[in-house]
């Protein structure tokens, strides 16, 4: 599935899309380098597009106990 993330400052990138198709617009813009579950469920992400790029991410799962909140914050 062919994926197009767009910056406001014109800049556009292509790639493969993976997971569910959607659209979305955030207010800002993350890429973090480590992986920690609570990325996803802490509320001060509400908002805001997360890119995870170390490697390993998505290997091992995640547990109950990293959650900050009981559902996802993050746009996308």
């Amino acid at each position: 599935m062919q994926a197009i993330l767009a910056l406001e400052d014109g800049r556009v990138f292509r790639g493969k899309g993976y997971g569910a198709k959607g659209e979305c617009y955030a207010k800002s813009f993350l890429i973090l380098l480590l992986l920690a579950t609570r990325n996803f469920t802490d509320p001060s992400y509400s908002g805001q597009i997360v890119v995870l790029t170390n490697p390993e991410i998505g290997n091992y799962g995640t547990n109950h106990d990293d959650n900050e909140a009981t559902r996802p914050w993050i746009e996308a």
